[in-house]
């Protein structure tokens, strides 16, 4: 069977089984954490592919990963790992994350400043995202120098470009024509 079909049948297995017991929302907060241990630590899925490596090891491992699991979380991570599945893990909890966002309708919306900006500013980019969506929108915001001025607002597939970085490279792809 194909990775991602296998995949995303335990994924929704595990958001079926969330939902039902009012868990998703933790759920959710585990497997990005999941997600973002594997991306981090690359030797992590080496690690858990290591047939040297013992189940109870590697569950233990699996388990820090996800940060402090509720039991759903360590009953789905036995499961996987008795069915043989370890290796799929990574893309189950991303699938996961993706199934869990789309039954809430919640958006990932980044705003990239060159400087900090303020709780207010933060908030009126959420609300008008939120308003564009008409959805619920998971708001990051992340200083980058390097942008020199202006912001990036980034969400579901728009970007909106408007440094001063970004103008300065049209100008000078222009003087170049």
């Amino acid at each position: 069977m194909d990775i991602g079909v296998i995949s995303v049948r335990y994924a929704r297995a595990l958001l079926k089984s969330a939902t039902a017991s009012g868990d998703d929302g933790r759920v959710y907060e585990e497997m990005q954490t999941l997600v973002r241990s594997f991306i981090e630590v690359p030797e992590l899925r080496h690690t858990i592919a290591n047939p040297m490596l013992y189940r109870d090891k590697k569950e233990e491992l699996l388990l820090t990963a996800c940060g402090s699991p509720c039991d759903l979380t360590k009953r789905f991570v036995a499961l996987v790992l008795s069915e043989g599945r370890a290796d799929f893990l990574q893309f189950m909890a991303a699938s996961y994350v993706t199934l869990y966002r789309k039954q809430k309708n919640l958006i990932r919306g980044k705003l990239t400043t060159a400087v900090p900006v303020s709780a207010e500013t933060e908030r009126n980019m959420k609300q008008m995202v939120e308003r564009k969506t008409k959805g619920e929108v998971d708001f990051q915001t992340e200083v980058n120098p390097d942008i020199i001025g202006g912001f990036i607002l980034e969400y579901d597939t728009y970007r909106m470009d408007a440094s001063v970085r970004a103008k300065l490279n049209t100008i000078l792809s222009t003087l170049k024509k």
